[in-house]
């Protein structure tokens, strides 16, 4: 199982990491890249480059043959799938076996045995690993799974039986809502892992998500490196991560391993898993899946525990026994990480697209950024909004905790929305401080969008005045043979317009970046851009909806519910869109009657694009 050339089937950060670790180890490495991908990082830090295809992940990072073809040109004799895309895919595994390739991940059977939560589940279930109460069957019938879903009880979770990363994933509250759950999270599991099959689950209230990082060599050692808690989800996809759990006892920790490794052993387990669980407020733990691949977090685990386990993965594929034996692990202080993403948190986590301005990772002590970001990189929607990780170590939950906050203050990312600011604020929070979030903690708090400072205000207007001088001549900027008058400069943000006057002298230290007649100001840790309409000619006040339902980010129409001539209630779903993994439906603003649909299923469409236009029933 010898191997010295690493092709990573994976791009961005999660390629940018794994061959770090690979170079470090003396290994040569291969990247692969879309079209989308040719510019980015992970391209040029690899000893090798070869194109997959165009941007669409089913033409390029999800096709087979492509990453088989490339491996082929480069020589590689390895390949690493990173996470996400065809980590979990059993017959990729196969298939870079039958060429002779050695996959740097668990055997194809093991894949296959975890690569479904409904044969997953009644596997566990065999081998006595608690489950959550729920539904995995043949019958996947619409009214089918509605009858099972009641017999079951709500809440309930339907979810993709391939899969994960919150796709393919709806919580059902209340009886009316459960044939739609049901049909939109076939839909999107059918877009994104190729099947429709779906199961059901009692939710658990108010409980935590807990998992356990696993490892085991091809000599029949299996051990586990203790425990991450990612409570904290929006979407069902983890925010914050740490570890160790702030819920979990020594005693209670030996028990969640020792069902972990027995649910790897079950099924011939090789290399990195992670078994998930839910923790109930009782103390009682329930089997979730398998993930058969490294975690996006395992930063925090090891950081915890010293190791690399990057560094574990290629040793035990080269057929080494594992490092440590369960006795030797150690864990040292405790890890948090937080997920930075290209979104608008205040306005339902929408992906956004652009182009990265300006890029500058924090750093000091204790503090890791896993990222493959660099200035002037554009973000598209073809792919998963998360652009980097940012973790903090200390000695206790409470250093690490501000020294996270720390990093995120520090970090500079101007272009697109993030989360920036938003992750501030979690982290902050009294119930995340005290370490009591459950899987609840983001439904039971509101965190509204800020409003823009006086602050944000009078520093966009004092950089502008200072930065572009020759946007405002002499004639405009107030110059008297005397003392200077104010420079007036118009601007908008968030709906809003103001005129201010800028005193030759006014100064700020925020970091920002001029885009044509944009203007992007970080301060506090809220980053807003502004429109300067200092020479823009006056504009009416817009008088409310106009009518037209608009891309709010680039995507693909994956579907479309009303035609020319339909009426429409507000909050009737009129497309579905969908946009860096996630289905979106976009809904009326008003009671009105479809006076056109101006795009087609399956369609490409930018932001803002005009998708259908409207006449209200008041006109």
């Amino acid at each position: 199982m010898a191997f010295s050339k690493i092709l990573v089937a994976n791009r961005g950060e999660i390629a940018w990491r794994v061959m770090r670790t690979a170079k470090a180890m003396g290994y040569r490495t291969v990247a692969v890249y879309s079209d989308a991908d040719r510019h980015a990082p992970h391209v040029a830090f690899a000893d090798e480059a070869v194109h997959i295809g165009p941007a669409p992940v089913g033409e390029s990072y999800l096709n087979i043959d492509r990453i088989l073809e490339a491996a082929h040109k480069s020589g590689a004799d390895a390949i690493h799938p990173g996470y996400g895309f065809l980590s979990e895919n059993e017959m990729f595994a196969a298939a870079c076996e039958k060429a002779g390739l050695v996959f740097i991940g668990p055997p194809p059977p093991a894949i296959a045995a975890m690569g479904n939560k409904a044969a997953a589940k009644r596997r566990m279930i065999d081998a006595g690993v608690p489950c959550v109460p729920g539904y995995q069957g043949a019958d996947q019938s619409d009214a089918g799974l509605e009858s099972e879903a009641r017999k079951i009880g709500l809440p309930v979770m339907v979810k993709a039986a391939a899969g994960g990363g919150g796709r393919g994933m709806r919580l059902v509250e209340q009886n009316g809502d459960l044939l739609e759950a049901i049909r939109t999270a076939r839909a999107e599991a059918e877009n994104a892992f190729g099947s429709g099959e779906l199961i059901l689950e009692k939710a658990v209230v108010d409980a935590r998500h807990v998992e356990i990082q696993v490892f085991a060599d091809g000599h029949g050692n299996v051990i586990h490196l203790g425990e991450r808690d990612c409570s904290v989800q929006r979407r069902h996809q983890k925010v914050i991560e740490e570890a160790p759990s702030p819920a979990v006892t020594a005693d209670l920790r030996a028990r969640m391993g020792a069902a972990a490794v027995a649910a790897a052993r079950a099924i011939g387990y090789r290399g990195a898993g992670t078994v998930e669980f839910l923790l109930a407020a009782d103390g009682a733990f329930y089997f979730l899946e398998m993930n058969t691949r490294l975690q996006v977090e395992h930063p925090v685990t090891e950081a915890i525990t010293g190791q690399d386990l990057v560094a574990w993965q290629l040793r035990v594929a080269a057929g080494e026994r594992l490092p440590l034996a369960q006795e030797q692990v150690r864990f040292d202080g405790h890890a948090i990480e937080v997920r930075l993403y290209v979104e608008d948190a205040y306005a339902g986590f929408l992906p956004q697209t652009g182009r990265i301005d300006i890029w500058r990772p924090a750093s000091g002590p204790g503090v890791r950024v896993d990222h493959g970001m660099k200035d002037g990189l554009a973000i598209s929607a073809f792919y998963d909004p998360m652009i980097a990780k940012v973790i903090a170590h200390g000695a206790t939950r409470e250093e690490a905790r501000t020294r996270l906050i720390r990093a995120l203050r520090d970090t500079v990312v101007l272009g697109p929305t993030t989360n920036r600011h938003f992750l501030i604020r979690l982290l902050e929070h009294a119930e995340f401080a005290a370490g009591k979030a459950t899987t609840a903690f983001l439904t039971r708090h509101a965190f509204a969008a800020p409003d823009v400072s006086e602050a944000h205000w009078k520093a966009a207007a004092a950089l502008l005045w200072r930065a572009s001088a020759e946007r405002y001549p002499p004639a405009l900027r107030g110059w008297r043979n005397s003392n200077p008058e104010p420079t007036p400069i118009r601007l908008a943000a968030g709906g809003t317009e103001r005129l201010l006057h800028v005193t030759q002298g006014e100064d700020c230290d925020a970091a920002f970046h001029i885009d044509g007649d944009d203007i992007v100001v970080d301060l506090d840790a809220f980053t807003v851009r502004f429109t300067d309409k200092t020479y823009a000619p006056p504009t009416a006040a817009a008088a409310g909806s106009d009518g037209k339902l608009r891309a709010p980010m680039d995507g693909r129409i994956v579907s479309l519910k009303v035609a020319a001539g339909d009426r429409v209630v507000r909050g009737q779903t009129l497309v579905v869109l969908e946009a860096m993994k996630i289905q979106h439906q976009l809904k009326a603003a008003l009671d009105a009657r479809v006076e056109a649909v101006s795009v087609k299923e399956g369609q490409q469409v930018a932001n803002r694009t005009v998708l259908v236009t409207m006449a209200s029933d008041a006109d």
